[in-house]
């Protein structure tokens, strides 16, 4: 009777944890589902295409720093965005973009991008970026002198995972904690972003308007002001936005509105 009795228990768990995998997997499910990323496209002829969002620096003198996400390449796309963060001085002529790319990294390089060449909003093969931060002026000139100090304490400089982490959306959470001028709040699809090293479990939100508590990017919940009530189960998140009330499904993000 009583082994009769720990099967149930364990058949009834089973259930549980098969319903909340599927939960978790539906919205992936719809992203691939409605046509937001595809699996079938070849990354050698996607596309890198400005799109017009990054101000013009000839008309723009003024200190620029944005932020943007886009759904990752291909099947991992139903799941994350990559983000990245762009930058100007005043005067600048130019943008330079921030980012962590993973296939850099191998033989001890780093898998920190920073380039002059990419267009700030270009297209993440083939897929549109979304302005998730932008700051202008003093604040924006007061990020651009804290980025070589916040790059150089990255603590993952030769290190890239893109699940749990660290990856590109662990590297511009970094960035937050680091930096409270930026205060950007990373989309609930930026997976990696909640990911702490093996000695930490508790961490300001990238936003720093809250707190987090992470196991490796595994499990975790965020409390912010910002952030709103965010619950990370196996990277994939749900929540709530309290300050813009919308939901915040795994996939999908926002709902509704996406960023």
């Amino acid at each position: 009777m009583a082994a009769n009795t720990t099967i149930a228990k364990i058949s009834r768990s089973a259930r549980w944890l098969l319903a909340i995998l599927a939960l978790l997997l539906a919205g992936p499910l719809l992203t691939l589902a409605f046509g937001r990323t595809s699996v079938n496209g070849d990354w050698r002829h996607a596309t890198h295409r400005s799109t017009g969002q990054a101000p013009d620096p000839a008309t723009h003198r003024e200190a620029i720093v944005q932020v943007y996400a886009s759904r990752a390449f291909g099947w991992r796309g139903a799941f994350a965005d990559h983000t990245w963060l762009t930058a100007k001085a005043q005067d600048a002529d130019h943008f330079t973009r921030f980012e962590v790319i993973g296939w850099n990294g191998g033989g001890g390089r780093s898998v920190v991008s920073i380039s002059g060449q990419r267009a700030p909003d270009a297209e993440w093969f083939g897929a549109a970026p979304r302005l998730i931060r932008d700051v202008r002026g003093a604040a924006a000139d007061a990020i651009i002198r804290k980025l070589p100090q916040a790059i150089d304490a990255y603590p993952y400089g030769t290190t890239y995972s893109a699940w749990p982490g660290p990856n590109s959306n662990t590297f511009l959470a970094h960035l937050g904690r680091e930096i409270a001028e930026l205060r950007v709040t990373l989309p609930s699809t930026a997976i990696g972003k909640d990911y702490l090293p093996i000695n930490r479990i508790i961490a300001a939100t990238p936003s720093g308007t809250g707190v987090q508590l992470s196991l490796f990017g595994v499990l975790g919940v965020i409390f912010g002001l910002d952030e709103g009530i965010e619950l990370n189960v196996l990277g994939l998140v749900t929540g709530i936005d309290i300050r813009q009330p919308a939901l915040k499904l795994p996939g999908i993000g926002r709902v509704p509105g996406d960023g």
